[in-house]
């Protein structure tokens, strides 16, 4: 039986993805007015990688870069790490449909995109992270729904602006297959 192994193309992602979610969920948040709740540009670079590299980069990006913020403000808070990691997988899981490595990520496929990111920010923000505030930590459920809706809607607004764009610009970087012709 042969072992497949991880493209180091992925692995160097996760490392300059992780890194890059890090230094914008820490240095780069704008408060909400909800407590604990931020506005995150660290969410379209997520998106974007995950929409690249596909569903293990986008789970691993997700929890090492929220891990990482989050020892850094003094503990790590579970719950929303594994929300951000789901969510990169979900993003990933779509990978061949965005068509962005292929140069073809035009209209439809950002709608596309936006309707997932729409739907995994949901699923992640609204049900992951608030249920599993409320059973690992005991916190009160009208607080962290709140946080939820609050970090769904923001997340999903900043993808579909920032995120949008920078998939956009990055696969008109590729050449669309079969677009060279012979002279």
């Amino acid at each position: 039986m042969e072992k497949k192994q991880v493209p180091v193309r992925t692995v160097v992602a996760v490392g300059i993805g992780a890194a890059l979610v890090f230094v914008l969920m820490r240095f780069v948040a704008i408060p909400s007015g909800i407590p604990n709740t931020n506005l995150n540009l660290a969410c379209a670079i997520l998106t974007v990688f995950a929409a690249i590299f596909g569903p293990l980069a986008g789970f691993l990006i997700g929890f090492i870069g929220h891990t990482l913020t989050d020892l850094t403000w003094g503990g790590v808070w579970w719950s929303w790490v594994i929300a951000d990691a789901v969510y990169g997988l979900i993003i990933g899981l779509f990978v061949k449909v965005y068509g962005i490595e292929d140069g073809a990520f035009r209209l439809t496929k950002g709608v596309i995109l936006n309707i997932v990111q729409i739907l995994a920010n949901a699923l992640a923000w609204v049900a992951v992270a608030p249920t599993l505030d409320v059973l690992v930590y005991q916190e009160p459920a009208k607080k962290v729904y709140l946080q939820g809706l609050m970090a769904a809607g923001l997340n999903s607004a900043v993808v579909l602006i920032l995120g949008t764009i920078l998939a956009a610009g990055y696969s008109r970087t590729k050449v669309q297959a079969g677009s060279l012709k012979v002279e």
